[in-house]
């Protein structure tokens, strides 16, 4: 019988490192498929909750919040789409026409749209939303604090635009949003990407494929730990 293990991923779709992490993990995930039942899960963590509905640049915001020079964030950059190019997730601008500016965005209406998701259609269908919130932030620099933006990223991956408008204005649903980001920081989830293996075993960062494989085949107990 097929052991099973379920993973939270903590993450938030601003986070470079969680594209990134994801693509790693999604090959370690391919990795042990034949002896796990692996069900992974989203779970919310904002990483700027007051930006405002206008968005920030970039490069603004992480000279401000890292107190570094254009130069020094430009370098940040670079060498972050070099770690993404890697491991296969591209950041380079994929959209017609002149590339606009990287921006950040506020990311609860995203958290929300994927809680939604989640409980309406399931584990892999919300994987798979998170995969095209990814892209549509870091290939094509869609605006992830736009619910009309959201609701278009909902429609082309199958999902009930008008059933997704309806819950995005149900406040439970934002309470529900709010309760998983305060379990959250309870549990000590303090960075994103926070992979949480069957509720207990943690790994924190974007890491190579072989650690995660190795951490899921230990918490399934197909290897011995020393």
């Amino acid at each position: 019988m097929m052991e099973k293990v379920a993973v939270d991923i903590w993450s938030d779709v601003m986070c470079p490192w969680c594209a990134v992490g994801y693509t790693q993990f999604a090959k370690a995930l391919a990795a042990v498929q034949d002896d796990i039942a692996i069900e992974v899960r989203w779970m919310p963590f904002e990483l700027n909750p007051v930006l405002p509905p206008e968005g920030r640049r970039q490069d603004e915001h992480l000279a401000r919040v890292y107190d570094r020079s254009p130069e020094d964030i430009a370098k940040m950059r670079s060498q972050m789409q070099a770690t993404a190019e890697r491991v296969g997730f591209p950041m380079a601008w994929t959209g017609e026409g002149e590339e606009p500016p990287p921006m950040m965005w506020n990311t609860f209406e995203a958290h929300k749209l994927a809680r939604w998701v989640l409980a309406t259609a399931g584990p892999e269908a919300q994987t798979r939303l998170e995969v095209a919130l990814f892209r549509a932030h870091f290939q094509q620099r869609r605006n992830m604090g736009d619910r009309e933006v959201l609701l278009d990223i909902a429609e082309a991956e199958g999902f009930d635009p008008a059933k997704a408008a309806e819950a995005l204005e149900d406040e439970a649903l934002a309470q529900a949003v709010r309760l998983e980001e305060q379990r959250g920081r309870m549990a000590g989830i303090n960075s994103v990407p926070s992979f949480v293996v069957n509720g207990r075993y943690i790994i924190q960062g974007a890491r190579e494929p072989e650690d995660y494989a190795n951490l899921l085949r230990q918490v399934a107990g197909l290897v011995q730990t020393a």
